[in-house]
Parts: C-alpha cells; structure tokens; sequence
C-alpha cells in the first residue's frame, strides 16, 4: 500500500509502499479515494504538535469499505465513508453532553499515534508506523476503527465529501455551532484558507452582515468574496482593526473568527468586538503559544474569547446535512476545490498550501 509517510520533523514527505496488518475487532479497511490538504498537518511536519515518527498524516479524506474485521456494526463492504478524525469513545462526559470532539480517548490517540488499542497496524520494513488522529488518509488503504469513519449517501462525489470531514465542518460549525451567529449580526473572519473560507460561507448562510475577510494575500481575499464575503481588509497594508471599526460604524463586530492560530491575529480579532462580542479562535497555533488580552474590555464590555475544535459539533449529524446541503446547490464547494494531486506530488502540494495559492486541494489516490 502506498503512503506518504513523515519519517523525521522538519524533511519532505517520503512516498514509500507499506504493510498492513490484520483487522482486528471493532476495524474497518478503507480504500482511500482523496484526501485534504490542511495546514494541521503541516504543523506536524514541522513540528508545532508533538508527533512520533514515522507517521503516516492525513486527516481529511473519503474513501470506500473495502473490509469489516469482527463486530463491525455500523458499516459494511463497498460503504462510502468519510473519515472522523476525533475518535470518540462514546461514554465519558464530554461525549454524553454533546462535545465529542473533545473525547480524552481521542485525545490519548493523538498524542500515542496508535489507534483505539493502544497498537499500530502500519509497517515499513518490519518498523512499526504511527496512526495520525486514528485514521492516516494519506495512504492508499488505511485501517481505523469503525468510530473514526462514518458512511455517507453513494451520491455524493467522494472528492467533495473529503473536503467536508475538516474544512468545511470546522469552519461552518464555528460560526453555526459555536457562535450561534443571528441573521443580520457581524462577522470578521481572520484568515481565508480552507477553513476561514467556510467560516465565510457559514455566516452568509446564517445571514450575517456585514461579512468581513481578513487576510494579507490579495487572492485569498478573491476566493472570499465567492463565498459571501460582504467586505475584504488586505491586512499587508491596512489595519485591520481601524478598517472594520469604520465597516461598522466605530462599533466593532458581534462575532471575529481567528482561522490561523497566530496569537497576535487573536488579540486584533479581540480588539475588534463590540461592546458583548465574542472572538471565536479555531486556528491553532505552537502548543507553547499564548494570547495577550486586556483585561478593561473583557470586564467592562463583556468581550468574550472562546476556542471551537471541530466545529463544536456531533460530525455524525453535521457531516450528512452539510452534504445535502451541497446536493441542494446552497454549499459551495466546487470553488473550494482547487487543485488535486497525485500522492507523489504531496509536498507539492503543501508548498502550495503554505505560499497561499489555492483555498482547498487534495491527494487523489489510485
């Protein structure tokens, strides 16, 4: 099986055919079809998170059942399936009161790079190979267990469909989750990759107004504006924070969404409220990063700063009405697909990624 594997932080990708072991209770063998390109695992490449190596990434990505191992209940052969890449065990309390993105179990995974067991099921020459979020996109096969992929409607383009497991999830669901955002409050969204693009979108179908992109790359603020952007601050030569104050009247905004993880954008997002206003951080930054705010404003003027993982949402209920959604014409993700690649051309492909060429691309597999 062919994959793309992290062999040492900071050094490409390396593209390298491994083994799989045998399912084991409760495990699933996806044929993988694409994959997304997310700056979250370029953090691991370049050693923002903590990873063991080698590891196969990717987190994004849709793909077919090819094999059940024993006690599979929820899928079977040839299902279509998009990955889930917070494992959630189903039974502590962040699982019962809705949060399953922030399962401990899921958690642990990440940190150990192994799947629901506590072992490994990749091989490179007899050398065991770490799971990336219990699901390694970034292979031809991958084996996860039945709680990290979750089937969707056949007629949904499996290409489409990779793109909704992160991206789209994420950024639409901090705005619709999250937020709560109302029709006809405000919106400013830092950063217009993948993510901050959904943001975009999510608010224009909440009926937000007005919409505000923040990014310092002009064509990035291009792709906002097919997504429903309402204003554009190209903040390599504006300030932000000035711009959207006069966009709103000296007020500020109800809602900031910070989409790149980079703590001063975090504080301008902050400074950017209105009396009551929230700030929204999906983007995550070094886990040694830490924000600055002053405290007058969050006292006297009620401001808020919350974080948002995944959406802050069940994927297994979000996932299947986001893909109506786009069989219904009202989601855009046809734009949002820019370029696809053939995994040996992966770090290609997060060149682009980093350099701001494209909104979303993604690994086609064999």
């Amino acid at each position: 099986m062919k994959a793309a594997i992290l062999v040492e932080t900071n050094k490409p990708l390396e593209i390298h055919n491994i083994e799989l072991e045998s399912l084991k209770e409760g495990e699933v063998l996806i044929k993988m079809v694409a994959a997304g390109v997310c700056h979250s695992d370029h953090h691991a490449m370049v050693g923002h998170f903590p990873t063991r190596t080698p590891i196969i990434l990717g987190h994004e990505g849709a793909g077919i059942i090819e094999e059940v191992g024993p006690n599979v209940k929820s899928l079977k052969k040839g299902d279509h399936v998009v990955s889930v890449w917070r494992y959630s065990c189903g039974e502590c309390e962040p699982c019962m009161s809705g949060r399953p993105a922030t399962c401990g179990e899921g958690a642990r995974m990440r940190a150990d790079g192994t799947l629901s067991d506590g072992t490994t099921r990749f091989k490179l020459k007899n050398e065991k190979v770490h799971h990336f979020l219990g699901v390694s996109t970034f292979s031809s096969h991958s084996i996860a267990s039945e709680k990290s992929v979750m089937k969707i409607r056949e007629d949904m383009p499996l290409e489409k469909a990779a793109l909704v497991s992160c991206g789209v999830i994420t950024g639409f669901g901090a705005v619709k989750n999250a937020a709560k955002v109302q029709p006809g409050e405000s919106v400013a969204v830092f950063g217009t990759g993948g993510v901050g693009l959904n943001a975009i979108q999510g608010a224009s179908i909440m009926g937000a107004e007005p919409i505000i992109a923040v990014d310092l790359l002009q064509n990035k603020l291009e792709f906002a504006k097919k997504f429903g952007a309402t204003h554009t601050i190209n903040s390599s030569d504006e300030n932000a924070e000035e711009r959207i104050l006069e966009i709103t009247n000296g007020l500020g905004v109800h809602y900031a969404f910070e989409m790149i993880g980079v703590p001063q954008v975090m504080s301008t997002a902050f400074n950017s409220l209105r009396t009551g206003g929230t700030v929204v951080v999906s983007g995550l930054a070094q886990f040694e990063s830490e924000v600055s705010i002053p405290s007058v404003p969050l006292v006297l003027q009620e401001k808020k700063l919350m974080g948002s993982l995944y959406g802050s949402t069940n994927p297994r209920l979000e996932v299947p009405r986001l893909i109506d959604l786009y069989l219904a014409g009202k989601l855009n993700l046809d734009d949002l697909l820019t370029r696809s690649y053939p995994i040996e051309e992966i770090n290609d492909a997060y060149d682009a990624l980093i350099k701001g060429e494209v909104a979303r691309s993604i690994i086609k597999h064999d």
